[in-house]
């Protein structure tokens, strides 16, 4: 960890920032935000911003990076052997908890799983799912492991573009169903 991030002022000026993004996002799309009216919300000034980060989309993705972590750790909330009929209860509460910043997510994860958020969702959950692979000895921890993350941000970002209908219960059942049955598949 570098000295300025260790700073608990950078911390503060980082959660102002992010705090004062998700409350202009729930007014208006994220094309919409001018650094100006977020700097005027957040308290900083425009040269603090920028020391911060490099344009809005990367304090997007920075506020947004709680969304990645829930969802990996919602996808990983089991133990001992996954039944394909019953999600763990944190993911089903994951998909509930999307929609007070349905619409700034639905701008960084774009369908099918790409954009700046989906990047990031994916390399988070491939590098979780291989480690936990390779640690159970389980074949094609790489393999099994992109797919995994692939399934899950294109769903994930279909289903909050309205291209999947289902409701927050039913698409975590769903797609807990595909990704057990994709650590099923016999490869050989």
């Amino acid at each position: 960890m570098t000295e300025v991030q260790a700073d608990p002022r950078t911390a503060r000026t980082r959660a102002k920032l992010r705090q004062a993004l998700l409350e202009e996002c729930a007014l208006r799309p994220l094309g919409e935000i001018s650094v100006a009216a977020l700097v005027r919300r957040a308290g900083v000034g425009r040269a603090t911003f920028y020391l911060h980060y490099a344009d809005l989309e990367a304090l997007a993705v920075d506020a947004c990076a709680d969304i990645v972590r829930e969802a990996v750790d919602a996808l990983h909330a089991w133990r001992g052997s996954p039944d394909p009929a019953t999600p763990p209860p944190a993911l089903p509460a994951f998909f509930e908890g999307l929609a007070p910043h349905a619409g700034l997510y639905r701008e960084l994860l774009r369908p099918g799983g790409s954009g700046p958020l989906g990047r990031v969702l994916h390399e988070d959950l491939r590098a979780r799912s291989r480690t936990e692979r390779a640690l159970a000895g389980a074949p094609e921890p790489d393999l099994i492991a992109s797919a995994v993350a692939a399934t899950f941000a294109g769903v994930l970002a279909d289903w909050l573009h309205g291209l999947i209908e289902a409701t927050p219960s039913e698409i975590a059942q769903q797609v807990w169903r595909l990704l057990v049955n994709l650590h099923r598949t016999p490869l050989s």
